[in-house]
């Protein structure tokens, strides 16, 4: 099944400086050309066409397919579809850097942080579990120098450069975190539930050369709702819409087990940024946490240091939002400094083309400080990122 692409919608207004936090890319066919040592070219990854029509990433026996809701930003619902979908039937700005900042120029978005597609999900685990770890460790290296010099090296001012992590070894994804920072990285994605993965957890100290490189060099560490392929489903036949309901109290989960791992009590600045999982249960978590830290259930409470966990979620963590409406009571919780605004082009949920108008719709009656905190300000800041001229504002290079 094919998805028509919609012609290019008219460019809007640029009423707000956007910087989405929460957006994704889909990887090129040629992602992997003259980026691997001589001797893998024949095991790289590579798209093919299935007897069905379908073109799907292959690689170590596996299939990996772009689904229609992955690309479908601007679409209307009825074109929705969980077929996978071809490169000729998405739009271009879901793989090429040109379009994509075309697109980005049409919706009025300044700056986007970009998460892995259809190949690279869950923080890159298909190249950690490669039985040849060279071979692995050749793969993921190749992905970030493509995203580095191609996908955020073309507009490096548009794009906020995301890495992924080697999974395998804690010691090498140090080295790799810290040459990576050297390379303009800013951020890396990270699995939110790594158990879930079949890997160490955050509670035993295993990342912890990891997490030092990441505070040593300021590198974000990002958490996407869902990478670990774990939802709080209740039951076995629970039906997807509530498992679509119940994703913003996966990040919840997630931002719960992180701030009782004790990683941010040990790296005091690192800094972690959770996203596609809304923001609406900030109050209840904050509040919750410290109740539970004065409430110790068994003997001494595990809470160490001066701070409330309420204090550490407002110093360490970082919260992304789609689409949020109430949010006013998020300010108790965590401030208007941590929170940061998400489009989540391309996929089908996507508030693109309208995120300026959805700012209006749901942060309008902010002060105009608070918007512009959440709209631009606090991911500059997160970043370093640079800011765009008035002329980019007033359309003047459209």
């Amino acid at each position: 099944m094919t998805t028509p692409v919609h012609p290019d919608p008219e460019p809007r207004r640029r009423d707000y400086v956007i910087i989405s936090v929460d957006d994704h890319l889909i990887e090129p066919a040629d992602l992997f050309k003259d980026r691997l040592p001589a001797k893998y070219k024949d095991q790289a990854p590579k798209v093919v066409e299935t007897e069905s029509g379908h073109q799907v990433w292959r690689f170590g026996g596996a299939t990996y397919p772009c689904a229609g809701l992955d690309v479908g930003a601007g679409l209307p619902k009825r074109q929705w579809t969980l077929e996978p979908v071809r490169f000729e039937d998405m739009r271009p700005g879901c793989y090429d850097i040109e379009a994509r900042i075309a697109d980005m120029d049409r919706a009025g978005i300044w700056a986007a942080l970009c998460f892995p597609g259809m190949l690279a999900t869950q923080a890159g685990v298909i190249f950690a579990r490669t039985p040849d770890p060279d071979l692995g460790l050749a793969l993921m290296r190749a992905w970030n120098d493509w995203h580095v010099e191609v996908w955020a090296g073309t507009y490096p001012e548009r794009i906020i450069a995301l890495q992924l992590p080697w999974l395998r070894d804690p010691e090498i994804a140090a080295k790799e975190i810290r040459a990576n920072a050297a390379r303009g990285f800013k951020a890396v994605v990270f699995p939110e539930f790594p158990t879930r993965l079949r890997l160490p957890s955050i509670h035993s100290g295993y990342w912890d050369p990891f997490f030092a490189a990441c505070e040593e060099t300021g590198t974000v560490v990002c958490l996407h709702t869902g990478g670990a392929s774990w939802v709080p489903a209740p039951s076995p036949d629970t039906p997807i819409e509530a498992i679509t309901t119940l994703i913003p109290a996966s990040a919840m989960f997630a931002c719960a087990d992180w701030l009782w791992s004790g990683v941010p009590l040990r790296f005091p600045g690192l800094r972690i940024l959770i996203v596609e999982g809304g923001i609406g249960w900030l109050p209840l978590l904050a509040e919750r946490a410290d109740y539970a830290a004065t409430h110790p259930v068994a003997g001494e409470p595990s809470w160490q240091g001066p701070l409330k966990p309420s204090d550490v979620l407002r110093r360490n963590f970082y919260f992304g939002t789609l689409d949020d409406s109430a949010i006013s009571t998020v300010r108790l919780a965590v401030g208007m400094d941590h929170v940061l605004l998400e489009s989540g082009y391309p996929r089908a949920e996507s508030t693109w083309p309208d995120t300026q108008r959805t700012v209006t719709r749901n942060l309008g009656n902010l002060p105009p400080a608070d918007i512009a905190r959440i709209t631009y300000g606090n991911a500059a800041r997160l970043f370093g990122h640079p800011l765009p001229s008035r002329a980019w504002l007033r359309m003047e290079t459209l």
